[in-house]
């Protein structure tokens, strides 16, 4: 499976403090590369954030993570993200990261739209819906 399969992509480089003590990329890192990914990929699809959906924000119920090869400080990677599994009130994101073509790590978070004034699931905002019919189409 190839990037092509990914609606977007996002580029980082492997900062020193994603390093933990063995000399490689940390369990936390990682989930820091998905969220600066998600982030990007939200506000490419409009004005959207991970605390404004158009109307409510959204909550990650889990969080999945597959480690392939080893990352190190200063590797250039890439982020594929892509929306699937779309529902009344939520939706995953699924991810996965390359290191020069090749596959490092891969996974997934379900997000849950989430109004944070009532502290309860919503339904999906009919902009953000769109938006995301959009690139759920497109894969």
């Amino acid at each position: 499976m190839a990037m092509d399969n990914y609606s977007f992509e996002f580029s980082c480089r492997v900062s020193i403090g994603a390093v933990n003590y063995g000399g490689h990329v940390s369990n936390a890192a990682v989930l820091t590369f998905f969220q600066d990914a998600r982030l990007a990929f939200l506000a490419d699809l409009g004005p959207f954030s991970e605390v404004d959906v158009g109307g409510c924000g959204l909550i990650m119920s889990e969080a999945h993570l597959y480690y392939r090869q080893e990352m190190f400080h200063n590797d250039r990677l890439q982020i594929g993200v892509r929306a699937v599994g779309l529902r009344r009130s939520g939706f995953t994101l699924e991810y996965r990261i390359e290191r020069e073509g090749q596959l490092t790590a891969e996974g997934d978070t379900p997000l849950v739209c989430f109004d944070y004034q009532r502290r309860k699931p919503c339904r999906i905002p009919t902009e953000f819906l769109a938006a995301l019919t959009r690139v759920v189409a497109a894969d």
